[in-house]
């Protein structure tokens, strides 16, 4: 959903001639009504979830509102954490800033597929790239469909050592990483100084919670979907350093979890004449970039 370091925004990558890409995106909106009380609904948490919060000595304010939104928070990243497989799809706005100060926004879709604790298929379009990601415990496959190549390495482990492999060894992220790893709550109030309870809003249709959280570099909101099954439904994240303050948000669709609603194979299969690129390859995605050169990142990992 980590998906993202609360001090960093993600980066982009382009595709060149010896490299594929991989780039990572995630939407805004407004919320309406206030609402406090929604974190009593959660029966798929633990119901110890509040009181494990509320003793907690983070900074972020210890008013019934602050404490009401990382309980929340920490409702979601349990329920999360106990989804043997989740399925989603995604729509991503990506802003960055030109040379002369423009800001633009790249727009890309995908959808995620994962089974727990080793098992992972991600897909990625944008206007300059369509990549995807397989990952099945051991080894790590990224193929560039425009160009029919694709590049693989050995990264044995869990879904959060591909993470953590891919933000390290090769200066990528998934999409939505933040909250695909066993640890939400923690990763994501890394750093926090304070939070709010915005109320509540509907994404696609989903009645949410909206909470406000911030930190020294960045401000991140995330909605959460009211109910027993408490996913995210949006999720914004503003580097507050960067000319313009450029932010990158991500909206969730098609959101399904349980066991073996996930329904994908997890063995990497390259299509028909397929180029299988050299291991130093991996190591030219870390400089690649999908913008022209004339546009700079809002922010860097």
């Amino acid at each position: 959903m980590n998906m993202i370091r609360r001090a960093k925004m993600p980066t982009t990558a382009m595709t060149s001639a010896a490299a594929l890409a991989l780039i990572i995106g995630l939407g805004l909106s407004s919320c309406s009504k206030p609402s406090e009380q929604n974190a009593a609904e959660q029966t798929a948490a633990p119901e110890n979830a509040t009181e494990q919060v509320a003793t907690e000595q983070n900074a972020g304010g210890n008013d019934a509102s602050s404490q009401n939104a990382k309980a929340r928070l920490k409702a979601m990243s349990d329920y999360l954490a106990a989804q043997k497989a989740i399925s989603l799809s995604y729509d991503t706005v990506f802003e960055v800033v030109s040379d002369d100060h423009q800001k633009l926004q790249i727009a890309t879709s995908g959808s995620i597929a994962l089974e727990r604790p080793d098992k992972l298929r991600a897909s990625r379009k944008t206007g300059f790239s369509d990549t995807e990601t397989v990952f099945d415990g051991k080894t790590l496959s990224i193929l560039g469909k425009v160009q029919n190549s694709y590049v693989q390495a050995e990264v044995p482990g869990t879904i959060d050592t591909l993470i953590d492999q891919l933000r390290d060894r090769f200066q990528r992220q998934l999409p939505g990483a933040d909250l695909l790893q066993s640890g939400v709550y923690d990763e994501l109030m890394t750093g926090v100084t304070d939070v709010k309870d915005l109320g509540s809003g509907v994404i696609g249709g989903t009645e949410c919670d909206h909470f406000a959280f911030r930190a020294k570099d960045t401000d991140w909101q995330i909605w959460i979907a009211q109910g027993s099954n408490p996913y995210p439904c949006r999720y914004v994240i503003t580097s507050k350093g960067v000319d313009q303050a450029p932010q990158f948000t991500m909206v969730v669709r098609d959101w399904k979890a349980g066991a073996g609603v996930a329904g994908s194979d997890f063995t990497f299969k390259p299509p028909a004449g397929a180029k299988k690129l050299d291991a130093k390859d991996l190591q030219a995605l870390k400089e690649s970039s999908d913008l022209p050169e004339n546009y700079k990142i809002g922010a860097s990992q």
